[in-house]
């Protein structure tokens, strides 16, 4: 099997992986962090600004593998301190309608690229009749 990998303008990667992997049914999109906009800023935002950048940045490959955030089915996100939680929530729930995605968030030690959140997700494609 070849893979159907998707890449985004504006969006960097920060490491040997493709920002997302079209499986079929499914695409499956790598983590993104406010530093892999393009023009990422060196400054530290606080955490709400870093989880609309995630979001932009996942916008933008989502776009271009041709789903939205009513085909996501499926949301990781990883914070480095769960006193974040509640200022992520807030911006989170502006991406998605009711019914939400499925969705995980752990804390962990750290996230590369300094980031203080990453987001990923699966996407699934909706069969056309």
């Amino acid at each position: 099997m070849v893979r159907k990998t998707v890449t985004a303008d504006n969006v960097q990667a920060s490491g040997p992986y493709s920002h997302a992997v079209d499986a079929g049914d499914y695409v499956f999109f790598s983590g993104q962090t406010a530093k892999n906009a393009a023009h990422a800023s060196e400054e530290t935002q606080d955490i709400a600004t870093q989880t609309e950048i995630c979001f932009d940045n996942l916008f933008k490959v989502m776009e271009k593998a041709h789903v939205t955030s009513d085909n996501v089915v499926k949301v990781n996100v990883y914070l480095t301190s769960m006193k974040h939680f509640e200022a992520m929530n807030d911006a989170y729930q502006t991406k998605f309608s009711d019914p939400y995605p499925a969705r995980t968030c752990v804390a962990v030690l750290e996230l590369p690229l300094g980031a203080d959140v990453e987001i990923e997700l699966i996407a699934k494609r909706k069969k056309v009749d």
